[in-house]
Order: structure tokens, then C-alpha cells, then sequence
């Protein structure tokens, strides 16, 4: 089992005729992702690659079956590729573009509390998702993944491809990862992954990777406590990071005591949440708790 994709996953690439999303769906394709369209407006009836192009993610799926999409589009015109996948009722949206307006995601938020569509949205500015050996939609580098049984859910890229490189070098290998983005608007939360984690027989332990700023991390600690029956190691990156200024990519910023890392830390632990000092800890905390 797995969560969110697997080997029958047939993904749709919005924005499939520019650099990065070619570039990305040849990755995808050689790691072994079905994927079966893509979608340019203006371009459908032509390939790139041999994939053919359809003008719209509806007629896209006519065509192919298709079930998820991954948007590599410009971050002007993104958004409305994300409520396209919307409208048309996809499984899955992943959308890996960084730089979205706020004002633009409001919109893709409205849409989907309002829509009977059933889509669930990972990102934006995420890596995306991986089940290792059956499907990658996004940017990571597929070959550090192994299969196994421990789920990532992570704010950060970087900090989740460490992650896993923790965990494989302890003998463990991945059910899901799930990079959810460190936008401060975002599809799937910690909290709406941690409930798939619960249901996955696979899934023995999870890891969460947490940023200062916000307090998603100690709600998801919350939660945890209350919900969530398996082991959860965690790690808070920005330990060092100075009050009121703004940090890294996804502008991460300490507003008052209760978001630093080290609150953030105290309250998981509180929780019954294994949390580690380093990210180069995790494996070892993770073989620690599973007693193996």
C-alpha cells in the first residue's frame, strides 16, 4: 500500500512543452511514472517526446484516463493550471511551481471549498510526492528512494531528500513522501497527510520536517497526540534564526515566541513526538524507535 500515488497513477503534465517540465517528465518517465499526457494550451495535437498534448486537462483526460496532474507552469499563469486540474474532478494536483501569488492561491482555495471536485493539492513550491519503485511526480532524485515502511511528510525539499538518506542508511526504506510545501498557502497539511499515514498498513513510522514560522507543526503535535497511533520522529529546521526576519525561499518568519524552533520542538515533544536536535539524526532515531 501507499498514499496519494502509486504504479497506477496516470499523471497529466501541465506545462509539458517548457524547460523544466520536459526536463522533469523525462525524470519522471525513467523512474517508471505512467505518464500518459500532457497539457499546453494552443498545442494540442502535437507531442513532446512522444507524449501527445491536449489543449485542456479535460480533454486530456478523455483521451488518456488520467487521474493526477503535476503543474510546471509559470507562476503568473499557475494557479489557474492548478483550478483547471480542479474543475476537472483529478484525484491528485501536484503543483511543484515556486513564486505563486498569495492573492492567486486565495482563489485556488475558494475554488476547492466551494467545488464538489474532489481533488486534493500538494504545494505549491513543493518537490511533490514519491512511492518509491511504483511513482515520483516532482523534482526529487528518485534514486536515493528505496521502498519500505517509513512515511516523510516535510515543509522543506532539501531537508526531505536528507531525511531519506537518513532513513536508507539505517535499512529503512519509504512508503510515501510527501512534500507539502513551505508556501504560506497550501493545499494537504501535515494533518491531512498524518491521517493517510494512519490508514496505510504499510506505514510503520513517520518523519515530520518542520520550519520555524506559523503553527501548523504544533497542530500537527496536537493531533498527534490525541489521533495517531504510530511512532513520529520530527526534526525543526531554523534553530538559529533571528526574531522578526525573514528566512530562506518560502519567507519563513519567527512573529513571536510561540513559533520559534525551539517552541515548536518543546511542544512536539509534549506531544509524545520523538524530536531530534540534527537532521542527521533521524535515521538513527527512527531505528531507535522501531527497535530495529
Amino acid at each position: 500500500m501507499s498514499i496519494l500515488v502509486n504504479n497506477r497513477t496516470k499523471v497529466v503534465v501541465q506545462g509539458l512543452s517548457g524547460s523544466q517540465g520536459k526536463f522533469h517528465a523525462q525524470k519522471m518517465k525513467e523512474y517508471g511514472t505512467n505518464i500518459v499526457a500532457g497539457v499546453v494550451p494552443g498545442r494540442g495535437g502535437s507531442d513532446v517526446d512522444g507524449t501527445p498534448v491536449f489543449d485542456t486537462v479535460e480533454e486530456a483526460i478523455r483521451a488518456t484516463g488520467a487521474n493526477a496532474s503535476i503543474v510546471y507552469v509559470p507562476p503568473a499563469y499557475a494557479a489557474d493550471a492548478v483550478m483547471e486540474s480542479v474543475d476537472a474532478n483529478l484525484d491528485l494536483c501536484v503543483c511543484i511551481t515556486e513564486g505563486i501569488p498569495v492573492k492567486d492561491m486565495i482563489k485556488v482555495k475558494r475554488l476547492m471549498k466551494t467545488s464538489s471536485s474532489k481533488t486534493m493539492l500538494i504545494g505549491p513550491n513543493c518537490p511533490g510526492v514519491i512511492t518509491p519503485g511504483e511513482c515520483k511526480m516532482g523534482i526529487m532524485p528518485g534514486e536515493i528512494h528505496t521502498p519500505g515502511t517509513v512515511g516523510i511528510v516535510s515543509k522543506s525539499g532539501t531537508l526531505t531528500y536528507e531525511a531519506v538518506k537518513q532513513v536508507s542508511a539505517f535499512g529503512f526504506g519509504q512508503s510515501t513522501c510527501v512534500g507539502i510545501g513551505g508556501d504560506p498557502i497550501i493545499g494537504l497539511k501535515y494533518i491531512d497527510l498524518l491521517e493517510m499515514y494512519q490508514f496505510d498498513a504499510q506505514t510503520e513510522c513517520v518523519v515530520l520536517i518542520g520550519e520555524i514560522g506559523g503553527q501548523a507543526e504544533v497542530k500537527a503535535g496536537e493531533w498527534i497526540k490525541q489521533n495517531f497511533n504510530k511512532p513520529v520522529v520530527a526534526f525543526i529546521a531554523g534553530q538559529t534564526a533571528p526574531k522578526g526576519k525573514r528566512m530562506g525561499h518560502a519567507g519563513a518568519i519567527i512573529s513571536g515566541g510561540d513559533d520559534t524552533a525551539a517552541a515548536k520542538m518543546k511542544a512536539l515533544e509534549e506531544c509524545g513526538v520523538h524530536v531530534v536536535q540534527s537532521p542527521a539524526d533521524i535515521g538513527k532515531k527512527v531505528a531507535e524507535v522501531l527497535g530495529k
